[in-house]
């Protein structure tokens, strides 16, 4: 489990992944190494690290939400392999332990990634729905709640973006991945991978920032938060009702990620909640009672294999 200071840094982080540490220690009114050394300590056992993801909308990609169905033998073969692939996100295995679902990023007007998906041997069924738009401006409250107001506005940077699509340069190709493996890699590390100055790797990462085509976030297990179960929502909601229902399920405090889609479930979501009896209330007195919604299916998350989006 994580104390105190290791929730409210973990919250810092998460408002601005690259900010100094001595920022984050005098917001918290700590000493510089003492942040330093929690960082370290939860990067160095896994419990967290910073990741660089790249805003799909922004760089002008689609992404397809696809699930995988699979000979339960060879689930964790294939979800490695998918994680291995440059255009795939948030690859995870449901509680089936023969199902995989991942997204999958094209070029805008590309299409599905069908074909070469269904080709390999050990994936017995695909299908893709278009992920319209994500409807969360928030990430999960169960990370972000360590933090009062003004050390919020303290360490929130100031929203300078630019709403334009960015093409993406050679230069963002060699750094979107070490920034994926590190969002908090020193510019000379990120200057010698990619084979660039630091000066031209700087003011290209402030560019990519300032446009949000680079999202930084924190990766965390739920668990260490208290919160051991995370559930896949999908449902099928009266076309009329489905701003409504939207807004409703992105207030609730369960709410990790809600998406639009195409096809049969027209909504998706992501909801953590602290137990299995607590997942069953949250389903039948708050779900349940939500006007418009026609169908519900549902599935737990056992693991993520790569992550990167949606952010939880």
């Amino acid at each position: 489990m994580l104390d105190t200071l290791d929730l409210q840094l973990l919250h810092a982080l998460q408002l601005d992944g690259r900010a100094p540490f001595s920022k984050i220690a005098d917001v918290l009114d700590v000493a510089d190494r003492t942040v330093a050394r929690r960082f370290a300590r939860l990067r160095g056992t896994g419990a967290a690290r910073v990741t660089g993801a790249l805003n799909s909308r922004r760089a002008g990609h689609a992404e397809w939400l696809v699930r995988l169905r699979v000979h339960p033998r060879h689930t964790g073969a294939v979800a490695r392999a998918l994680a291995q692939r440059p255009d795939t996100a948030w690859v995870s295995v449901l509680s089936s332990g023969a199902e995989i679902v991942c997204i999958v990023r094209v070029a805008e007007g590309g299409p599905a990634p069908l074909e070469t998906l269904a080709r390999h041997p050990q994936i017995l069924q695909v299908t893709a729905q278009r992920l319209l738009r994500h409807l969360m401006d928030r990430r999960w409250l169960g990370r972000t709640s360590a933090l009062t107001t003004e050390q919020i506005a303290a360490l929130h940077p100031p929203d300078t973006s630019d709403t334009a699509t960015v093409g993406l340069t050679d230069l963002d190709r060699r750094l979107l991945p070490a920034l994926a493996a590190d969002g908090r890699i020193a510019y000379p590390s990120l200057a010698r991978q990619a084979g660039w100055s630091e000066s031209a790797v700087r003011r290209r990462l402030d560019e990519l920032r300032r446009s949000r085509v680079l999202q930084l976030d924190v990766e965390v297990d739920p668990t260490l938060f208290g919160f051991s179960v995370q559930c896949l929502l999908w449902l099928t909601v009266t076309p009329c009702q489905l701003t409504a229902v939207t807004h409703t399920l992105a207030a609730d405090p369960e709410t990790a990620f809600v998406g639009a889609t195409t096809g049969e479930h027209n909504l998706i979501a992501i909801v953590i909640c602290r137990d299995a009896d607590t997942l069953y209330t949250h389903l039948t007195d708050r779900i349940s009672t939500l006007t418009g919604i026609e169908r519900l299916e549902t599935a737990l998350i056992t693991s993520y294999t790569k992550r990167v989006a949606p952010t939880l």
